[in-house]
């Protein structure tokens, strides 16, 4: 298995790869893929291939940490996806390592997601209120609202959690009540 950045003629199999991943909201979170690539050229996309097929993706984009001295950049794993037959072989987390390392090399001090504490904990992510960080939406339950601190973090680097406004867009923050509608 090789990690690599994504290319344009990626794009296809990494469609394909969350549609498959994600199943009935597969295509919910295809339009937020693409919808992020456009709001954040700067956006990390890694692809995990092996034998010339992409088998899993993670794409980190910009949010921002409303701190007390300043607006802080940080960044927002999502979505991850690994093919459903190469899930729990160490795809993704291989994948969300390889991104960390190099988010801690430019410099980024956090990265945020919402997930399962149980798989992301292994991965250096902690409970995010835990640490002083507020979530951005009480849609997200507290032990999914996590993040990773990198070597660029700072002691004063608290606050609220801000999304960029595709993720609002794309009303991906946080569950919905699937009952109420």
């Amino acid at each position: 298995m090789r990690v690599r950045d994504e290319l344009a003629t990626d794009r296809d199999a990494v469609h394909e790869l969350h549609r498959l991943a994600f199943g009935d909201h597969g295509e919910m979170v295809v339009e937020l893929v693409r919808a992020l690539r456009d709001d954040d050229p700067e956006a990390l996309s890694l692809v995990a291939e092996s034998e010339d097929e992409v088998i899993g993706h993670v794409l980190f984009t910009r949010g921002l940490l409303d701190a007390p001295r300043r607006l802080v950049q940080v960044q927002v794993l999502s979505p991850l996806a690994v093919t459903p037959q190469r899930q729990r072989r160490g795809v993704g987390g291989t994948l969300v390592r390889h991104g960390l390392r190099l988010l801690d090399e430019r410099g980024v001090p956090a990265v945020f997601l919402e997930g399962d504490p149980r798989y992301y904990a292994r991965l250096g992510f902690a409970a995010a209120e835990e640490l002083g960080f507020r979530r951005p939406s009480l849609r997200i339950p507290a032990p999914a609202f996590q993040v990773a601190r990198l070597s660029g973090y700072e002691p004063w680097m608290t606050g609220t959690f801000v999304y960029s406004a595709t993720f609002w867009d794309q009303d991906c923050v946080g569950l919905r009540d699937t009952d109420s509608d």
